[in-house]
């Protein structure tokens, strides 16, 4: 008589071929279970960095504000940090809900509806700590409610876009816009040797032109910053989880694609909320003057110009960069010589 083996620990992780009638080890229900989704590498020390930069942006406004000797002045200056401490904002609230939601892949809680309720959640404490030192630190006027509300609400909705489960592409996207705000303040160290470069004169048609030149270059560049940045990110990340699974499948195309565009559209996304949330400190500094007025009015082109260059270029420059590390396809000249 044949002994059942149907009780027996090695049956249970063996199946029988159909064909060769050998037994191939299968994976326990259990350890299937327990796989941990691809992580975003480095998650720690971006959701630091992101801090850290946020608190740079706030303390500079701080600083700027307090510097001027009138209240009209304050609100122009206010005005004009806005767009920097917004964008900030949403990195840091994205890169530390990043943490957050990895954090709970590790433990093995990565149900869809918890993982987005956690990142919104991070995000908020992200927000209401950056409000509550606005509130805190900056004089008591009208633009101080405006730079705490704005700011909790990009840190907020930067919590959300963390919520996604392509983690490793969203830290792709977060390290990316990282880099190209700190280039973008890097490169204004090099624009008045470009204006002279780009034939900035005595005239106002010269200004002009050198203007948009140096804004245009600006744009490029930090366009090629953000592709290359989310390029090298997202092979990072696969050569971790190659190392961690070598069954992990590779990303593809459109994950590219989406990190080395992602930078710009939180530089649209920065717009959207600096003209719906901050619309009233826009309005208070439009209104100071007729020149006010063009300034913003101008301000606000060359954002919305500088967003779409980056978004284009960064995505351009990511799927170039991928599309080099694709080898030829097979060639099946030999097996079909052989076959003939």
């Amino acid at each position: 008589m044949t002994k059942q083996s149907g009780g027996s620990p090695a049956a249970e992780s063996e199946q029988s071929s159909p064909v060769t009638g050998e037994s191939t080890p299968t994976a326990p229900p259990d350890e299937a279970v327990a796989a941990v989704p691809p992580l975003a590498p480095g998650a720690p020390v971006l959701a630091l960095l992101a801090l850290g930069w946020l608190a740079a942006m706030l303390w500079s406004t701080r600083e700027a504000i307090n510097s001027a000797a009138a209240g009209v002045t304050a609100i122009s200056l206010s005005a004009f940090a806005l767009p920097g401490v917004i964008s900030a904002a949403l990195v840091a609230g994205a890169a530390f809900a990043l943490f957050g939601v990895d954090l709970l892949a590790r433990r093995g809680r990565d149900r869809v509806t918890l993982r987005f309720v956690a990142a919104v959640a991070t995000g908020l404490l992200v927000g209401l700590a950056a409000a509550f030192a606005v509130n805190l630190t900056y004089a008591d006027n009208a633009t101080t409610n405006v730079i705490a509300g704005t700011t909790a609400a990009a840190a907020i909705i930067g919590g959300a876009v963390a919520g996604a489960r392509t983690a490793p592409v969203v830290g792709a996207v977060v390290t990316a816009a990282l880099g190209t705000l700190v280039f973008v303040v890097v490169f204004s160290r090099a624009r008045d040797p470009l204006f002279d470069l780009f034939g900035s004169g005595d005239t106002q048609e010269s200004l002009l032109n050198a203007a948009k030149w140096v804004s245009r270059t600006e744009s490029l560049l930090a366009g090629l910053v953000a592709g290359l940045i989310a390029f090298g990110y997202l092979a990072w990340a696969r050569r971790r989880s190659v190392r961690r699974d070598p069954t992990t499948p590779a990303p593809r195309w459109p994950a590219y694609l989406l990190a080395g565009a992602g930078p710009g559209l939180l530089l649209l996304l920065t717009e959207v909320i600096l003209r719906t949330g901050g619309r009233k400190l826009l309005d208070l500094a439009s209104a100071l003057s007729e020149a006010d007025a063009v300034a913003q009015t101008s301000l606000g082109t060359s954002r919305l110009d500088n967003a779409i260059w980056v978004l284009f270029v960064g995505a351009l420059t990511a799927m170039i960069a991928f599309g080099r590390t694709l080898g030829p396809a097979p060639q099946d000249d030999e097996a079909d010589a052989t076959g003939d």
